[in-house]
């Protein structure tokens, strides 16, 4: 048994080696798809518009290839569905979150034929769209405003490429542009600094700065960016390619390395200007008369801390892994590439030692320590003139034209090299065609190269996946459901020649997201009601056939921004670091949440709120948020106790509750019945029914009681935000109508968009 399991090896050891041969990369012929095979990898092909019978239902395109569909079953679309729930409805799509009473009545009573097509144009033109579909990417770039990790340090500068984005779809930035410049944006507008902004998307990976392995670290690098590219743009896994050919798509071993080459010179840059211009003159002017009032103190401080910082420096490097040494001691004439790249690398960890000498002042007492100190103190005396810390922006960037070679790694062990290889596309959707590389002075021109393979129009995986996702993010499903999967495991389209309509429809109208998503949102398939029919239901119980409009719970951040609106706390201003609302006592992070000192920031949009790697924001991951750690393709969609559990119980949450309570009463004065009405329009948009009017005055009156009893008895009670007690509404009366808000704004039909 032993000689054959030592046989099995060395056959599966030969096979990994004849796998891992070179290739030589020859002309780029035209674009050349597979003659047959997964659909996924075919052209994408514009299907005729289907005949269908109920033709007055029928407003674009989508509808007759969803119907046909429908009718081949023996089921009708459901009815539009009514104006306030339509607006609801568009807006949390296109905004994130629910619409204002002022602006469903504005609808509701627009008799005009295109009140909703001026709804849509609306809803499309508001910063707030690219805030929605803004955050919606970001979950596909494992985006976070810090490392992760063991040390997860904060990232001063990540929140540059979130506000990229935002703006990239506000401004409708054609889609294929948006690919390159996030793939290679440094190469192809050097000296761009929107461009190497978008870079952005590449050094959103996780990171150890206190790695001690280095040439590991580069290789988990490499994999991070493979694999984060082929599942964002291309739908594709990639990484089960990482150790062995991929046991269901036809991507070998080699071509997995093949295509992780396009990236084997990238390095991450966190220290670009984000001034320019006459704002970098002004500020480096500040800073130059800063320096000079406060030069005699500085020195001291240097004085102290400069060799220290030299001592821990000295001392780190000896403490990387041996093979990492010799890439950052060696001359700097004698590096190759791979040696500039760690020796690049390794800077994050000589900064991390910077910050180490001061900290350790305090935590060995040294005698230094107080003279120190005395001196950080008396420099606050130039405070009024220090500029502070210059503004920076973080990307990728590379560090020559050469590159560090890229090999085979056997059974995906880092330092179990193979035969090297050369870049290369997945040929089983290009076939033969191979990158033509044009190196700069400063770059290697290989993630050009793959930029432009990627977000060629003929690529029929980078449209079908972008078109997928946009379908997902209106209905809850994509029309492929497995959204990052592509590939023979995922799922299958449920109807192919939407898809591929889609598809062409996007580049048509020159890859734009917001006339694709207008094209959606004036669909009767999206205007339907979201009604269950029992009809229907027994022929499509999944409703894959959408006939009707699915019901969905809201996104965390939906829920969060929404009952700010609602209780008019909402701090709509946009962009900038992340901010730190207050968490609960009891998480247990020391100062990973120091609130963000100005409180007016701790009701900005979600999207804005500062995301720390390690530890997600409490109420936002009670409610599915993004995981930052990798590509998040989708949301799930729980149903948990704590979710219940936070909205009673969180401080936060209760305290808008009041807000909320609070202007209601300032609106409608105090009537219950104008009251019930305004809150119904704040939370809901509509109006109360009967029976919900008398089920909550009976509520009150229980609970005034209950609320009269426990201040007998000593207890504090909650009163609405700025009450003050008249005849007309005692604080126990008020204190009640509190309660009654917190229970409304708990409901399922708040949290859900239907």
């Amino acid at each position: 048994m032993k000689t054959i399991g030592t046989l099995l090896l060395l056959v599966c050891a030969c096979l990994v080696l004849v796998a891992a041969d070179s290739n030589t990369a020859g002309p780029a012929p035209a674009w050349t798809a597979p003659a047959q095979g997964h659909w996924a990898y075919q052209p994408v092909h514009r299907p005729e518009a289907p005949a269908v019978r109920q033709n007055d239902w029928v407003r674009t395109p989508i509808d007759a290839l969803v119907l046909a569909r429908m009718e081949a079953k023996g089921v009708k679309p459901s009815p539009d569905a009514g104006r306030a729930q339509l607006i609801r409805r568009a807006t949390l799509d296109a905004w994130g979150m629910i619409p204002t009473p002022e602006e469903v009545k504005a609808f509701v009573e627009d008799k005009s034929p295109n009140a909703y097509e001026k709804l849509v144009d609306r809803l499309l033109a508001s910063p707030h769209y690219g805030e929605r579909f803004g955050r919606r990417w970001l979950d596909l770039t494992r985006y976070a405003d810090s490392e992760g990790y063991n040390q997860d340090e904060t990232r001063p500068n990540a929140w540059h490429y979130r506000d990229y984005v935002i703006t990239s779809f506000n401004e409708d930035k054609p889609y294929d542009r948006f690919i390159r410049e996030q793939l290679a944006g440094d190469e192809m507008w050097p000296g761009n600094l929107e461009a190497f902004t978008a870079t952005g998307f590449l050094r959103n990976y996780a990171d150890e700065t206190n790695a001690r392995d280095l040439n590991l670290k580069y290789q988990e690098i490499m994999w991070d960016l493979t694999d984060t590219t082929g599942s964002v743009f291309l739908g594709t896994t990639l990484g089960c390619a990482k150790c062995h050919n991929h046991k269901f798509d036809k991507i070998t071993q080699k071509e997995y390395y093949q295509f992780q080459a396009f990236f084997a010179n990238t390095s991450a840059k966190d220290d670009v200007e984000a001034l320019s211009g006459q704002e970098l003159a002004d500020y480096n002017q500040r800073l130059a008369v800063y320096k000079e009032k406060s030069k005699s103190i500085q020195d001291q401080i240097d004085a102290i801390i400069k060799p220290k910082q030299k001592q821990l420096r000295e001392e780190r490097v000896s403490s990387f892994v041996p093979e990492t040494i010799p890439s950052i001691t060696k001359p700097e004439s004698e590096r190759n590439p791979f040696d500039k790249w760690v020796s690049h690398r390794s800077i994050i960890t000589m900064k991390g030692q910077d910050r180490t000498a001061i900290t350790d002042l305090d935590r060995y007492k040294d005698p230094q320590r107080d003279k120190y100190h005395a001196l950080v103190n008396d420099l606050k005396q130039f405070d009024n003139i220090n500029p502070g810390a210059r503004d920076q922006i973080s990307g990728m960037f590379e560090l020559g034209p050469d590159a560090p070679p890229t090999n085979v790694l056997v059974t995906g062990v880092y330092n179990r090299k193979a035969a090297e290889v050369q870049p290369g596309f997945l040929s089983m959707v290009s076939g033969d065609r191979q990158p033509v590389i044009v190196p700069t002075a400063t770059s290697s021109g290989r993630r050009t190269a793959l930029a432009n393979w990627i977000a060629d129009s003929k690529n029929p995986l980078t449209t079908r996946v972008m078109v997928n996702r946009i379908w997902y993010q209106n209905f809850g499903h994509g029309i492929v459901d497995s959204v990052s999967d592509f590939g023979k495991m995922g799922e299958k389209p449920s109807n192919p020649e939407l898809l591929d309509w889609l598809a062409d429809e996007f580049v048509q109208q020159g890859w734009s997201v917001k006339k694709l998503q207008r094209e959606i949102m004036l669909s009767s398939v999206y205007r339907q009601a979201a009604d269950h029919r029992e009809d229907a239901s027994a022929a499509d119980p999944d409703n894959k056939l959408l006939w009707k409009f699915p019901r969905v719970r809201m996104d965390a951040e939906e829920i969060r921004d929404s009952m700010l609106l609602a209780a008019g706390l909402l701090n709509e201003k946009m962009g900038g670091p992340g901010v730190r609302p207050p968490v609960p006592k009891n998480l247990g992070v020391g100062n990973a949440y120091n609130p963000t000192p100005n409180v007016a920031d701790h009701t900005r949009r979600s999207v804005y709120v500062f995301i720390r790697r390690n530890v997600p924001y409490p109420m936002l991951e009670a409610f599915d948020m993004a995981s930052a750690q990798q590509v998040h393709s989708k949301r799930d969609v729980t149903t948990t106790a704590p979710q219940a559990l936070t909205l009673i119980n969180d401080d936060l949450y209760f305290q808008w509750s009041q807000a909320l309570a609070g202007r209601v009463i300032k609106d409608a004065g105090t009537d219950f019945a104008a009251d019930l009405e305004r809150l119904y329009q704040l939370l809901y948009g509509r109006s109360p029914e009967p029976w919900e009017k008398d089920t909550l005055e009976t509520f009150l009156n229980t609970q005034e009681k209950t609320i009269t009893a426990q201040k007998a008895a000593g207890k504090p009670i909650a009163a609405p935000a700025g009450f003050t007690e008249t005849a007309q509404l005692s604080a126990t009366r008020a204190a009640a109508f509190v309660d009654m808000v917190h229970a409304l704004a708990n409901s399922n039909e708040f949290t859900y968009r239907f």
